[in-house]
């Protein structure tokens, strides 16, 4: 008999309460930015939220893999090449230039280059990337574990999220952007993933920093991080609702 609290009947039950708003939701249809749909949205997102709560516990770690499980190769989507640029100047340089700058509701603002966030406490894991679209795929990331950063920070007490601003404008339209709370940041498993299966990310998948919380649908980790911002609330950013595909109907909770 299943357990309970088995990483399968988790994914499960956590997915068959996503599953109402994320099947209409592939596309971002006018039927999702709808009033009526933003309410559905909106109430259930407490109850998936408060489910994944029990289902898992606080530090539940999600399933790693072994090297035989690794995909040959990470399959890429979204954007695969920003057209930003800034962001074309910073990759004809090996990303020497860049600075990952993390500002906000924090003690003491920072810009990391690729090598302070390499002397940083890191860690490699195997795990699987589910996305929305109904997709799977198992890599080896490497990267800064995120609570370090913060800790280097300060984060002040009236602080509730962080927020990833990315180089990329997904179909050329909004610049993409994603959240985590608190929590969810401080997770053993959230990355500040420089390094993917072994070598140094690739365009595609994110260079030079992408974020990776293991918990969350694959729409949650966002690709081509250039600054972290630390906020009370999102109201300030985009439609307020904490992410670019929460923006278009999306659910802010993706935990899996």
């Amino acid at each position: 008999m299943t357990h309970p609290t088995d990483p399968g009947r988790r994914r499960f039950l956590t997915r068959g309460l996503l599953a109402g708003g994320t099947l209409m939701l592939a596309g971002c249809d006018r039927l999702s930015r709808s009033d009526a749909m933003q309410r559905l949205f909106s109430a259930s997102e407490g109850l998936t939220q408060q489910a994944h709560r029990l289902l898992a516990s606080r530090e539940a770690l999600a399933r790693e893999y072994g090297p035989d499980d690794i995909a040959p190769t990470f399959r890429a989507n979204g954007t695969t090449m920003p057209r930003e640029v800034d962001y074309l100047r910073l990759a004809a340089n090996d990303f020497r230039d860049w600075r990952l700058e993390v500002q906000g509701l924090v003690e003491r603002p920072q810009a990391f280059s690729l090598d302070d966030l390499r002397a940083l406490p890191a860690r490699t894991q195997i795990t699987r990337h589910d996305c929305v679209e109904g997709w799977s795929c198992i890599g080896q990331w490497t990267g800064a574990v995120l609570g370090e950063v913060l800790a280097r920070v300060g984060v002040r007490d009236e602080a509730r999220f962080v927020v990833f601003h990315c180089a990329d404008r997904y179909h050329g339209g909004d610049r993409y952007y994603e959240s985590l709370d608190l929590r969810e940041a401080y997770h053993p498993q959230t990355l500040l993933a420089y390094e993917l299966n072994g070598g140094d990310l690739p365009v595609a998948n994110g260079a030079p920093l992408r974020l990776r919380a293991e918990r969350q649908l694959g729409y949650k980790m966002a690709k081509y991080v250039m600054r972290i911002e630390l906020v009370a609330s999102f109201a300030h950013l985009g439609r307020g609702r904490g992410g670019y595909w929460e923006d278009r109907g999306y659910r802010w909770w993706a935990g899996i």
